[in-house]
Parts: C-alpha cells; structure tokens; sequence
C-alpha cells in the first residue's frame, strides 16, 4: 500500500481573487484627482468665470484709460501713471476671488458630501491625497492665470496704443509682469485647496480667503499711518501685486520678496491643513 501525497503551490492573491492589486503611486493619485476635477462641472464654470474676469475687466480698464485720453477727462494719479500691464492685469483682483473659490470647493466639498472617507481609505497616508489635489488644481489655475494675463494685455496694449500707457510684449520686464501673475494666480489655487482642507467648511474656507484678500487690507487703513507701510506689504494680497507690478514703488516689496511672503502664507495654510488631516479624522 502507498501513500501518495500532494502539495499544492499557493496561489497569488490577486489571482484568488480574480482581480489584480493595485499599489497607491504618486501618479494615481495625482490622476485621480486629477479626473475628479473635471467630473464636476463647477470646475468648468468657475474657471470659464475666472479667465472671463481676467480679460474683461483688464480691456475694460484699457478701453476706460484711452477713453479719458482722448477726451481730456480728469484721472487721478494712480490711473493717470498706469501702464498697459497694470491696465491689463485689473481683472486679476476678480480673477482671484472665482480661482481660490473653487480651491476651496476642491477640497472642503469632499468633506461636505461625505467623499472624503472614500478617498482616504483608497489613500490611507492621506498626505498624497493633500499634495494632489493642490499640484493638480495649481497647476489648472496658473494656466488659466497666464493664458488670461496674456490675452488680456495683446489686446489691451493694443487699445491703449498710441497713449502714455502703450508698451509692447519686449518692452523690458512686461513678460515677467504676465507670467508672475500667472504664478500668484496659480498659488491662489493653491491657497484655497489648503484652507478648504485645514477648516473642511466651504463657508468657512471662502468667508476666511475673501478676508484675508478683500477685507483684511482695507482693516489696515485704520491703524496709525507709521504702522501701515510696515505692515500692509506683508499682507497676502499685496505681496502677490508686487510679484507682478512692473515697476518698483518704495512702500511695496520687491517681486521677489513679494514671491517669498506669499508662498510663506501659502506654506503656512498648507502646513495647517497638513497637521489637521494626519491628527483629527475626516
């Protein structure tokens, strides 16, 4: 009598199962919320909204400057010194405000619908999850924020040629002008992904972006006036004008120094929303 014995090789898992396994990549990730994105249509508008902003009110500041021009029209000082950037780049304050909205709306609308459990138990380091939506959304914005930028000057130096204003696209630092403010736009994405992450309201992410570029500023204009040029610099929106003026005034920054303050603000909502996503649950 003979005793025959067999061993069985073990099966993989994925095989068991019939379905393979999936490991959690920085590029899935990215993909992924780079696919939510544009499922929703809020994206669409809101950034159809933005460049429409950009271009509009920056030809309607244009058409506005050569209209007192030619009809003799009192300006102020500030308008009577613009140039075809900053005449151009008017529409950047409204283009903001629908850009880091929808930062926002990216982040906190997960939270708000109950989503947000799903995506971080797809990704359970939860930080990738984070840093893909602000890369992705950034990089959306600052594409729009520089194709608007440009559009918005070729035609509004156009309208003002022929003014004290005109400048043309190789006049020296008009092509720094464009693509820094394509960049502050594109960190208003990012600002808005992180506050939306770090107060997960959408109320509460647009009620504290509004502040801090709207209303904050104006706040400043009620302290003593020794105070306020060493302060109002410093502030998120008038660092990011400095990174795109053209000109250097003595009460504003550099736009280098400009670009340092705002990304610091900007690091410091992301490091906020960082140590709230590892700590509390969704």
């Amino acid at each position: 009598m003979s005793t025959i014995t067999s061993t069985r090789t073990p099966v993989p898992s994925s095989v068991q199962g019939g379905r393979p396994v999936y490991r959690v990549t920085a590029r899935r990730v990215l993909r992924s919320e780079w696919a939510k994105l544009w499922s929703l249509r809020s994206t669409w508008i809101t950034l159809g909204l933005g460049l429409l902003f950009l271009v509009a009110f920056g030809l309607i500041a244009s058409w506005q400057f050569k209209s007192r021009i030619t009809s003799g029209r009192h300006m102020d000082g500030d308008f009577a010194s613009s140039t075809a950037v900053s005449l151009s780049l008017f529409g950047t304050n409204f283009a903001q405000l629908a850009l880091g909205v929808l930062g926002v709306l990216v982040t906190a609308g997960e939270y708000s619908t109950g989503m947000i459990r799903s995506t971080l138990a797809a990704v359970p380091r939860r930080l990738p999850v984070l840093w893909s939506k602000s890369a992705v959304f950034g990089a959306v914005a600052l594409v729009t924020g520089t194709v608007g930028a440009f559009i918005a000057f070729l035609f509004g130096s156009g309208i003002v040629s022929g003014t004290p204003a005109a400048l043309s696209i190789s006049d020296p630092g008009v092509v720094r002008s464009l693509l820094a403010a394509g960049l502050y736009l594109g960190l208003i994405g990012v600002l808005g992904t992180a506050l939306g992450a770090l107060l997960r309201s959408v109320a509460g992410g647009i009620s504290v972006l509004v502040g801090s570029l709207m209303l904050v500023p104006g706040l400043i204009s009620l302290l003593p006036s020794s105070w306020q040029d060493h302060v109002r610099p410093y502030l998120p929106s008038e660092a990011g004008a400095s990174m795109f003026a053209l000109h250097h005034e003595a009460h504003t920054l550099a736009p280098t120094a400009g670009l340092l303050v705002f990304l610091a603000w900007t690091g410091l909502a992301m490091a906020g929303a960082s140590w709230r996503l590892m700590r509390t649950d969704a």
